[in-house]
């Protein structure tokens, strides 16, 4: 899969037929996504900074009200942080012997890089046509608009007594085969700010959310740079 081109699908995720009412996710359905994720935090965020600004100027004495309603503006942000990070949270393990031949079936799919960065973080990056994609467990975040947003799916594999690499590889599958059915089966649990998702992911799985920027960044200079015309 190659970053940033035009969506070609491959296959069809049969899932797609039970979100039939769901747009095909696409660059303008994503940025769409990504305003109305948008608007709605400066919608819940605003009335709380403006209500502690009006406090300080009407009353300076209701500071400490004041405080509240600025720290309610910066938590609600958080929370949906929180709940885009919590799509690659880990899941139980499977038993040992169980993980090592499903890391095998894994390590196939994927190259040297790919396999020593799930090693360390539990994240396989795979570029896609859409953006750079980190697949865990039980979702998948998307990085875009040059690194700074991240969209974070919720997907699970049905078959939950699965060792975790074996889930994360039918994932990754389902993705390479339709990656914009994949983003239209899913759901959307945050499109926001990349730093936010960054601190509510765990510390191990950070270098991951970094290595999909830097990929980014090398594939869109590369398209940008092209091969040069003979002078």
């Amino acid at each position: 899969m190659e970053v940033l081109g035009e969506p070609v699908r491959v296959e069809v995720l049969p899932e797609l037929a039970a979100v039939h009412w769901r747009p095909l996710a696409d660059e303008r359905q994503l940025r769409r996504a990504g305003r109305i994720w948008t608007a709605t935090t400066v919608a819940h965020t605003v009335p709380f900074l403006g209500a502690a600004a009006g406090l300080m100027v009407l009353q300076p004495l209701s500071a400490p009200v004041a405080l509240m309603a600025a720290a309610h503006a910066w938590v609600i942000p958080e929370l949906y942080a929180r709940r885009g990070a919590n799509v690659v949270r880990r899941r139980p393990r499977a038993g040992e012997a169980a993980e090592r031949r499903a890391m095998g079936l894994l390590g196939d799919l994927v190259d040297h890089d790919a396999r020593d960065l799930f090693s360390r973080t539990g994240l396989v990056l795979e570029p896609g046509r859409l953006g750079v994609w980190l697949v865990g467990e039980a979702g998948a975040m998307l990085v875009r608009n040059g690194g700074r947003r991240v969209h974070c799916y919720c997907v699970r594999v049905n078959q939950a007594d699965l060792p975790s690499a074996d889930r994360v590889a039918h994932l990754l599958l389902a993705l390479r085969s339709d990656e914009q059915g994949f983003a239209t089966v899913a759901n959307l649990a945050f499109a926001g700010a990349r730093w936010r998702v960054r601190r509510r992911i765990d510390a191990d799985m950070r270098p991951a959310l970094d290595a999909a920027v830097l990929t980014f960044g090398r594939h869109a200079l590369a398209r940008t740079s092209g091969p040069q015309p003979p002078g």
